[in-house]
């Protein structure tokens, strides 16, 4: 009996050994590599194991006699995309008191699993979590990460930091009432494992406590976010040197004030700091209009994935009059203001992410990440190289793992997405992607 176990072991461990081998050939498709650069004809992919082997074309790359051959002919190829914002603790559901009353018990089985794999089913591989409760997203980040859940790769904040939580929501917003306690929450979700700090409101702190927070961040290699919803917290967040802002912000305001501008202009004049980076996240405000009135859409059942037809049921009757929802109602007057709003970002030198505070009413972590790019596309004219760059590239520097994704390129994991036709003339060909790999794995 000892022998025979041993023998079916060994068999066990070489065919797994042997798939993990395989060699995968990606044939024919234009790849657009993420560089920037002419997409290239009848190209080549090789994947071995998990990452990828070599990229050429059918003229300069053979394809060896043992690999499983995948045809992209006619296909657009690229890196999965990136969400530089999304919240994986909710999706959709319009009443956010209830949902963080209610729900926490599910976050780390069922909700923030669904809201991950959703992403990936998106072709969406990596993606950035802003605000979550800290056991919750490390245990989820972590079991995507050994193999044990599908979802896109998760690099987390865990819990917003702030000078004030809400009522009812200390659990994942965690309060600053000095610097020294700001050091302190750094250390915390530091030594916890996160991949990056979420800072908000911190036009309501201390500027002792704004900077103690931020340079303790960087003390641990930890990259800060911060959001950019009124004037001063952009200042602040230039003076102090955080890394990234979120949202255009300013409410109904038609554009950044000329002093704003100025800060942010002097800022990208520094080539020693890199560039300015930004995520504007216009989708959920942009679309609302359509949606609200076009509420099919809302019928799309990608977004059920994962989860119960309880918690169904209660997001789409939570939803079931868009045109009442508070969330929104400032939205008209804000929606005209969004494209100058980018614009003047542009002018000024800015870099902008792909990301969409995916998870707010209505907006779904299945649709979210197209429908941003189609709004960059299609309603503000930004190069769709361009943004196929802020959804690829770009977030893989940022985030400092671009050295293993973030473009097609031997020797990084083969995280690669396809969509039949030209993506480049076409960006809405992203919301039905038809072939998903990540780390080598093929989901789609």
């Amino acid at each position: 009996m000892k022998s025979k176990l041993t023998f079916l072991f060994v068999c066990m461990t070489l065919m797994v050994n042997a798939q993990q081998g395989q060699i995968k050939a990606l044939v024919g498709g234009t790849l657009i590599d993420g560089f920037g650069s002419d997409p290239i004809k009848n190209s080549v992919i090789l994947i071995e194991g998990e990452r990828i082997k070599a990229v050429g074309t059918v003229e300069t790359l053979p394809v060896p006699k043992n690999a499983e051959v995948i045809s992209t002919e006619g296909m657009s190829v690229l890196p999965g995309l990136w969400d530089m914002h999304v919240h994986t603790m909710i999706n959709g559901h319009a009443d956010y008191a209830y949902w963080d009353k209610t729900y926490p018990p599910l976050f780390e089985d069922v909700i923030m699993p669904s809201s991950a794999h959703q992403l990936l089913m998106a072709g969406v591989t990596s993606a950035r979590d802003l605000g979550a409760p800290l056991k919750e997203s490390i245990s989820v980040r972590d079991r995507i990460n050994n193999g044990e859940i599908p979802g896109a790769t998760l690099y987390v904040s865990g819990p917003f930091v702030q000078h004030e939580p809400y009522p009812g929501t200390e659990d994942f917003r965690w309060g600053v009432d000095s610097p020294e306690d700001g050091r302190r929450k750094i250390r915390k979700l530091a030594n916890a494992g996160v991949d990056v700090i979420k800072l908000i409101d911190h036009d309501q702190m201390t500027m002792d406590e704004l900077r103690a927070i931020v340079d303790e961040a960087h003390k641990h290699n930890l990259k800060v976010v911060a959001h950019g919803h009124r004037p001063e917290e952009i200042r602040r967040g230039i003076e102090v040197g955080v890394d990234c802002f979120e949202h255009t912000g300013l409410s109904s305001a038609p554009r950044y004030p000329d002093d704003v501008m100025e800060m942010i202009k002097e800022r990208t004049a520094q080539m020693n700091k890199g560039p300015l980076f930004w995520c504007p996240t216009v989708e959920g405000l942009y679309n609302y209009e359509y949606v609200r009135d076009n509420r099919e859409k809302l019928d799309n059942d990608s977004w059920h994935l994962g989860l119960p037809d309880s918690v169904i049921t209660d997001i789409k009757n939570s939803i079931k009059h868009p045109d009442r929802l508070p969330y929104f109602q400032l939205t008209p007057s804000r929606k005209p203001t969004l494209k100058t709003k980018i614009q003047q970002l542009l002018d000024a030198g800015v870099v902008l992410l792909v990301g969409t505070d995916s998870g707010i009413p209505m907006k779904f972590h299945s649709q979210s990440t197209w429908n941003e790019l189609d709004v960059w596309v299609n309603e503000f004219g930004i190069d769709p190289m361009y943004a196929i760059r802020g959804a690829t590239y770009w977030p893989a520097l940022w985030m400092g793992v671009a050295d293993d994704v973030g473009t097609i390129t031997p020797g990084k994991y083969a995280d690669i997405i396809a969509v039949d036709g030209d993506v480049l003339r076409y960006i809405s060909l992203l919301q039905d992607v038809d072939m998903i790999f990540k780390h080598g794995k093929q989901y789609k």
